[in-house]
């Protein structure tokens, strides 16, 4: 039976670390977060994909999670699954697995298979993981030890695919190391699809995302042009959706989160220009993205001047604040810099939002509202920045004097669109 340590316990590692129990692996969790650890130990989690439930059934089969990384020395499988975050500047941040690496090469023992599922750029796990586990350990990658890169899929929230039905990408510094990873995850997934190498998968990965990103970019560029020329982009996206091929549906909104498409691009362009071939398409798409929040603010200024009022000590509602429909992941949610703006103009800013109890972009909490229509009848201006089920959408236009409606939710109604 295989010994696996999963290092990082958030939204990828906790997920990976549930399937392996489900087959029967022994599992140890590291985090180097003690309350974290402790929760989980006690039986809560505070990944919503995995539930208490989850993590019971997962304690009884012997997970265990620890701040301590001695458990290491017994793993004969270690997957690296920490963030990898922008850093002050916005360039990549590669502290957490720099971090993970050598604690792992101090305890690496012959014969381990290492994989990082961490998102980065081609050649983090053959220069980066390699050279920190290597000279930390003595051993040699590919002879010593398999080292193999295969990226996290994981979509918070997504009750259809999980890590068992996802399609499963391996690539390894060797061909022997991309064929121990392989067999490794045959274990837990239905299909596994293994790379040239480390960095096609990584690749493949920034791809993935990045493609989402251009994608969003162009729709969201359409929604602003189209406005200035008096055409329905809606009507338009509806219409080009009935082509049965050569077209993918994408919709404007007001702007990208989570970690992945505000991320992963930042990761693919910073490599591309360190290797002398900047991708402009790419780099353009994540400065047309990075500016809808702003257009938001600036349709809701234009929205309330028309009526003879400023934005300037205005009550504004948003409605929906978590980065993605039916979610409560608030990871680099649009929404955050939505307030930061309305806040420079003067606002007073309030939320409604049944998913999150409590917010505080920035640092300074903004004012919640537990009852969304009166909420809204209160309000100068109701913004609905996400359209959650458990929201009572059809009725809002019913109570707000003013509403901006970013997802095309409410068109044909008296709310005002993109």
């Amino acid at each position: 039976m295989n010994s696996l340590a999963v290092i990082g316990l958030g939204y990828t590692g906790l997920p990976l670390a549930r399937e392996a129990c489900r087959a029967g692996m022994r599992v140890i969790g590291i985090d180097e977060n003690p309350s974290v650890t402790a929760a989980l130990n006690s039986g809560h989690s505070h990944v919503p994909d995995v539930t208490d439930a989850d993590l019971a059934a997962m304690l009884d089969a012997g997970f265990r999670a620890s701040a301590d990384e001695s458990p290491l020395a017994e793993a004969s499988v270690a997957v690296i699954c920490v963030p990898t975050p922008l850093d002050e500047t916005g360039r990549p941040d590669l502290s957490h697995v720099r971090r993970a690496a050598s604690g792992l090469g101090d305890r690496l023992k012959p014969g381990t298979l290492v994989i990082l599922e961490s998102t980065s750029f081609p050649g983090t796990t053959d220069d980066v993981v390699r050279g920190i586990v290597e000279q930390a350990s003595g051993l040699s990658a590919g002879t010593d030890f398999s080292l193999a890169f295969s990226p996290e899929r994981i979509d918070p929230g997504n009750d259809t695919f999980g890590v068992r039905n996802t399609p499963r990408v391996v690539g390894g510094y060797t061909r022997r190391c991309t064929a121990a990873a392989a067999d490794f995850f045959r274990h837990l997934c239905d299909r596994v699809v293994e790379a040239g190498s480390a960095r096609e998968a990584e690749l493949a990965k920034l791809l993935e995302n990045t493609y989402r990103s251009v994608n969003i970019a162009l729709v969201n560029e359409l929604a602003v042009a189209a406005r200035a020329l008096g055409v329905d982009v809606w009507d338009a996206l509806d219409c080009a959706r009935t082509k049965p091929f050569g077209f993918q549906e994408f919709r404007p909104g007001p702007g990208v989160g989570g970690h992945c498409i505000p991320v992963d691009p930042v990761y693919l362009t910073h490599w591309a220009r360190a290797a002398g071939t900047p991708l402009r398409l790419v780099e353009l798409s994540q400065e047309v993205n990075a500016g809808m929040p702003a257009h938001v603010v600036r349709r809701a200024e234009h929205l309330l001047r028309e009526r003879g009022r400023a934005l300037r000590d205005a009550r504004v509602l948003l409605v929906g604040v978590t980065y993605k429909r039916n979610s409560t992941d608030l990871r680099a949610t649009p929404a955050a810099a939505i307030v930061r703006l309305l806040r420079q103009c003067g606002a007073s800013v309030t939320y409604h939002d049944p998913l999150v109890d409590a917010w505080a972009p920035d640092g300074e909490p903004v004012e919640r509202a537990a009852d969304a229509l009166a909420a809204a009848a209160d309000a100068a201006l109701v913004i609905l920045v996400q359209d959650h089920d458990t929201v009572p959408l059809d009725r809002l236009p019913e109570y707000a004097p003013l509403l901006l409606d970013t997802r095309g939710r409410l068109r044909g109604t008296r709310a005002h669109q993109l």
